[in-house]
């Protein structure tokens, strides 16, 4: 909603806003772009007068403010609508979707794009670091947006990416996620095949060929052509080994050369090259498009270092994305120590759904820190009982004392959580930097 906001505003309307507990990067780029932000969501904002309320999907019935635009009957639509008829109209959309690594694939397919001079415009759930922003209009038809599968408002519960009209898709992977919404992985895949069904018959869909959930969706019914993207040779038409060579149906293309971690991230480039090269981007391009790309703010973002010690932030909120992030780092630094510290605050963490799937999911790290917030309804220690490496912390204070004593012992901590984590980030730097200050 914030990106949302920030295009709305570089299309030349005026746009207020309101949330709770705002946080960077997010609450930043809202004050650069003149958005005022109120706290809050009282009545009395009905005397702002908006041509159009744009609710966004964490809204519910019973907020104060949605039950008095209700009551005056007040125009309102959902954030996608209002991305479909003011933003993606007549443009060329290429979406991301996936269960895991939408942020990070649709920021290198829009770098991809600026790279080859076509000046995309995105909307991302993050902020990719080769734009420092999360969206912006761009100057060409093409518009790359991170495609998610969650409901749209409370008013219209189909998946977010089916009002997108995309023209090319990418389907990186599909796992039970959102238990909130969704009773099954079954239903997740249904959402996902109402994806497909309105991608045209001269788009391109690339697809995991090597996910068996995606499988079952395209086997449903698909009336576009489809490329599939993997690591096993012959399996798939594009195809990229451990050390980033990339093949397309046998034939060898180039090597990418960069610093991301990870199996997970060598697959989000190799949909990004199969996605630029239809719509015309010749796959080298797109390969040293890649080695220039910087990363995203909150995926495996280093926020700051001592001589034994590298800190940093990373939005996983699901086990599979704990899992992947933490083998990548574990392949990048050997036997050097790893602390994973862990906010379960998705709403599928907080109902517990996954269960000793979350505790598997940190077995690359040496030492695992849980912080169990008041609001979760499940006992973590249940799950860590009997494992030492595991530690359950209820008090936040006790917890960034903790965290300190680990930042002298050295290696690499990494903290995860797709929230503000109440501030951890910047209050365990600091207390670093006190100490750094002290020792001199």
């Amino acid at each position: 909603m914030g990106s949302l906001a920030q295009l709305a505003v570089e299309k030349g309307i005026k746009v207020t806003g309101c949330d709770q507990n705002v946080y960077p990067p997010m609450s930043d780029q809202l004050e650069a772009s003149g958005i005022e932000l109120i706290q809050g969501y009282s009545e009395d904002q009905l005397d702002l007068k908006p041509d159009v309320w744009v609710v966004g999907n964490a809204m519910s019935r019973g907020n104060p403010l949605v039950e008095a635009i209700l009551n005056r009957g007040l125009a309102y639509m959902s954030g996608p609508e209002f991305l479909k008829s003011e933003i993606l109209k007549d443009r060329w959309v290429m979406a991301v979707a996936g269960t895991h690594g939408k942020t990070t694939t649709a920021s290198m397919l829009a770098w991809v794009l600026e790279y080859a001079g076509f000046e995309p415009g995105y909307l991302i759930g993050g902020v990719p670091g080769n734009f420092g922003h999360s969206a912006r209009l761009g100057k060409s038809d093409f518009f790359v947006i991170e495609a998610d599968e969650y409901d749209t408002a409370f008013f219209d519960k189909r998946s977010k990416f089916v009002h997108y009209k995309p023209r090319t898709v990418i389907l990186n992977n599909l796992e039970f996620d959102h238990a909130d919404i969704f009773d099954n992985v079954k239903a997740i895949r249904r959402q996902f095949h109402h994806l497909v069904r309105i991608v045209p018959g001269d788009g391109t869909i690339i697809a995991n060929g090597q996910d068996k959930n995606l499988k079952k969706v395209l086997k449903q019914g698909c009336w576009t052509p489809v490329q599939t993207f993997g690591t096993k040779a012959g399996k798939c038409d594009w195809v990229i080994n451990k050390l980033g060579k990339v093949e397309y149906r046998r034939e060898p293309m180039g090597q990418i050369d960069w610093d991301q971690l990870g199996k997970h991230n060598r697959l989000n480039a190799l949909a990004v090259i199969a996605s630029a090269r239809s719509i015309g981007i010749d796959t080298e391009v797109a390969i040293k498009g890649l080695g220039e790309f910087s990363g995203v703010k909150r995926r495996m973002e280093l926020i700051g270092q001592t001589d034994n010690c590298r800190i940093y932030d990373d939005f996983a909120h699901h086990p599979t994305a704990i899992a992947t992030t933490l083998e990548g780092l574990r392949a990048a630094v050997g036997k050097q120590r790893i602390v994973a510290v862990i906010e379960p605050r998705s709403n599928t963490m907080k109902m517990g759904v996954h269960g000793k799937k979350l505790l598997k999911s940190a077995n690359e790290a040496d030492r695992v820190y849980w912080f169990q917030p008041e609001n979760l309804v499940w006992d973590l220690s249940e799950m860590t009982s009997g494992d030492l490496k595991h530690r359950v912390k209820m008090d936040f204070d006790t917890l960034l004392d903790d965290l300190i004593n680990e930042v002298a012992a050295g290696g690499h901590i990494v903290i995860m959580s797709n929230g503000g984590f109440m501030g951890i980030h910047k209050k365990l730097l600091n207390e670093v930097k006190l100490l750094q200050e002290a020792s001199k």
